[in-house]
């Protein structure tokens, strides 16, 4: 099946660089120390980043994040409980921009 998304171009994610190596060098050191272990343990980090890579919709991070998380001890109950944790955050602000419908209705409608 054809599709936009081909799970085989994750490992092609290096080849950003062909266009702008410094600005790459650059940015794929400052992604490799934020994912180091700090205040956040490394599977804390992988968590949140599998619960990003589904409010942002982006496949490939699904992919590696879940490989991630997995590979950094945590399991599938965890790993669901992060991708709730952003779909209420996502759902959240969908919500809340109801305000900005209603403050316009009400000019409008006045």
């Amino acid at each position: 099946m054809d599709t936009y998304y081909n799970p085989s171009d994750l490992s092609k994610f290096s080849e950003i660089s062909e266009g702008a190596p410094e600005l790459s060098k650059k940015f794929f050191e400052w992604y490799g120390a934020v994912f180091e272990e700090g205040a956040l343990s490394k599977r804390e980090k992988s968590l949140i980043a599998l619960a990003v890579a589904h409010a942002v919709q982006c496949p490939y991070c699904i992919d590696a994040y879940t490989e991630d998380s997995l590979n950094q001890g945590a399991d599938l109950e965890q790993m669901t409980e992060a991708v709730h944790v952003a779909s209420a955050i996502r759902g959240g602000a969908s919500l809340v921009h109801g305000v900005q419908m209603k403050n316009v209705n009400s000019k409008l409608t006045m």
